[in-house]
């Protein structure tokens, strides 16, 4: 990982390196391809925000967040959150520090907007990463979305990194 670590929002000038990008073929149970995020943010415009992650001139993952939306999704508004809806990093990238960096990209987005806390889902199982997420602070709420475990960050607890980033 390099300190010319960046987003950018998906042009049709990315937007074949960004559905190129593959986790490795053990987790292709745990997230879904890009192309489908992509297909996602299309139709939830007004929630998704995709983007592709760069470290210097290359791409190396990708992640699409989710801004006010009514969790719960009964219609009454009393559960709106923010948070991380995919993140995808390919295979030969993993481990180098671009999911944290990718979190941490979330969570400075979240604050700007005046969000206090940052959701995310993951499936739970040995191979999941449920470590990672709870290694930075994610803390499990007791709830499921689908099959899927629930955790929040407290913003106001999270340090924000001090990298560059671009959107």
């Amino acid at each position: 990982m390099t300190t010319e670590l960046r987003l950018e929002a998906i042009t049709p000038a990315n937007f074949e390196t960004a559905t190129a990008i593959e986790v490795r073929p053990d987790q292709h149970h745990l997230v879904a391809p890009v192309v489908k995020s992509l297909a996602e943010a299309y139709v939830h415009p007004e929630v998704a925000w995709p983007r592709l992650i760069v470290d210097g001139g290359r791409a190396v993952g990708f992640l699409m967040a989710f801004f006010d939306i009514d969790f719960a999704g009964d219609g009454t508004g009393n559960d709106v959150r923010s948070g991380l809806w995919r993140l995808n990093i390919a295979a030969n990238e993993q481990g180098r520090g671009y999911g944290r960096f990718a979190v941490e990209s979330v969570a400075d987005e979240i604050r700007r907007r005046g969000g206090t806390r940052l959701t995310v889902t993951w499936h739970p199982g040995a191979r999941g990463p449920a470590g990672f997420y709870l290694g930075l602070g994610f803390r499990p709420t007791g709830e499921t979305s689908g099959d899927q475990t629930v955790g929040e960050l407290d913003l106001a607890r999270q340090p924000v990194a001090g990298r560059s980033r671009t959107a």
